[in-house]
């Protein structure tokens, strides 16, 4: 099989698909990598790596494109780039997309067990992010209250409420605590709340999340992370407008779930160039693709966990993959013009078909 490789042209998304170790891989398993000139360019790799690992470098992107018979990505192609795919070309990047023949999302990758092993890398990332850019935020400079969440001796420390306590709440928590903030978690699992406060101990309050409760952490924190994920579905709008007023003027709000809609109801996506807003003097940060302002710390988490699946499609092709990996036929969202994927078909309101009724996986 053909694989390749270009660079991504989201605003501030520095991240890239393969690395020179994914690239060796690839060809020792007997397939040809084409790589688009610099495209590991701002995440630290040089062409001269991926040369060296058995990869092409090819100027031309649609060169790459009419040739490569897997194209994988960090992020979903902008519209500029729908024209360069052909019939039956596998995309395998995370997001999910109505315009390609077959589309594969890495967050929707799902074992027996309920795990999402591809996007739990970048959850973990966008989790610790959301403390260091909310601390951040916090400073008076960017017009937030002017709390250090660690505190000094005779001084409060800053409160931070975290709503939703999976893989990025969890890691939001980790970097909280370890700053020396005082830490709420929130989440409707009462199992998952035993587990965080036997991890953490005495050094978090674990609530129940009811509208009450979350009524209660916001009128009394300085940072509050949106970190509810639905899987391949948006995320509850757990936060109204109307809550902003009982927050703290210059309190912070970091939406994680943005890529997902958002779990805040005044949630808009931003970027790196203009990551925050301030409404009713709440200052919320929205940026969608947080894990890639440290692309090199989250190209290497990310491709040591999309690299397997990646393997399993180039070595089998993907009918076959799918035969044989159940969490694999789970991460596909379209496949020869069908929207094979639940939460997919119900985010952008088109029909649902089953893979297995089309091939049997």
């Amino acid at each position: 099989m053909i694989i390749g490789t270009c660079k991504e042209i989201k605003v501030h998304e520095y991240r890239v698909g393969l690395t020179p170790a994914c690239v060796n891989a690839y060809v020792s398993h007997g397939h040809e990598v084409l790589i688009e000139k610099d495209a590991g360019r701002n995440t630290g790799f040089k062409n001269e790596e991926y040369e060296a690992a058995g990869g092409k470098i090819i100027e031309d992107k649609k060169q790459i494109f009419n040739s490569a018979d897997m194209i994988v990505k960090v992020k979903e192609p902008l519209p500029e780039e729908f024209e360069l795919f052909h019939e039956n070309q596998i995309l395998y990047t995370y997001e999910k997309l109505r315009e390609m023949a077959k589309a594969g999302a890495y967050e929707a990758i799902e074992t027996e067990n309920g795990a999402l092993p591809c996007l739990k890398p970048m959850s973990e990332i966008a989790g610790r992010l959301s403390i260091q850019e909310g601390a951040k935020y916090l400073e008076k400079t960017y017009k937030g209250r002017g709390v250090l969440l660690g505190g000094v001796p005779g001084v409060r420390r800053g409160k931070v409420a975290i709503i939703g306590g999976g893989i990025v709440g969890t890691n939001a928590c980790k970097m909280a605590v370890g700053i020396g903030a005082d830490v709420t978690i929130l989440d409707i699992n009462a199992d998952r709340l035993a587990y965080l406060d036997d991890i953490f101990g005495t050094h978090i309050t674990t609530l129940y999340c009811t509208e009450v409760n979350i009524k209660e952490v916001l009128e009394e924190s300085d940072l509050v992370v949106g970190a509810v994920l639905i899987t391949g579905a948006k995320a509850p709008k757990l936060i109204k407008k109307t809550d902003l007023s009982i927050m703290k003027e210059g309190s912070v709000i970091v939406d994680v779930a943005v890529d997902q809609g958002g779990c805040f109801e005044t949630t808009k996506p931003t970027t790196h160039d203009d990551p925050i807003f301030i409404i009713d003097g709440v200052v919320h940060y929205c940026v969608a693709n947080m894990p890639g302002s440290v692309a090199l710390s989250s190209t290497n988490a990310l491709t040591s966990t999309t690299l397997p699946y990646g393997l399993l499609i180039s070595d089998n092709g993907i009918e076959n993959a799918l035969s044989v990996s159940k969490p694999l036929s789970k991460g596909i969202n379209i496949y020869k013009d069908f929207c094979v994927h639940k939460g997919v078909a119900s985010a952008f309101d088109i029909k649902y078909t089953s893979l297995k009724k089309i091939i049997g996986a």
